[in-house]
């Protein structure tokens, strides 16, 4: 979970970013699911892992990296 922190953070590319950060949400799942609070680790991996990446690949792909000067 670490590394995968460490790259999100590190990362040049957004869409990389956003990868990482939901292969984090869904590690983050599965460690609440493997310490009992299951119904905690179903919504990590609905919300954190699914919807927030969904929504960000979106944000990313209606933006634009060029700037208009």
């Amino acid at each position: 979970m670490l590394t995968t922190a460490i790259i999100a953070l590190e990362a040049d590319d957004l869409l990389i970013a956003v990868v990482m950060l939901t292969i984090f949400s869904f590690l983050n799942a599965l460690l609440f699911t493997t310490m009992g609070a299951v119904d905690v680790g179903f919504t990590e991996a609905v919300v954190g892992a699914g919807v927030t990446g969904i929504l960000l690949v979106v944000a990313i792909y209606q933006t634009t990296y060029e700037t208009v000067d």
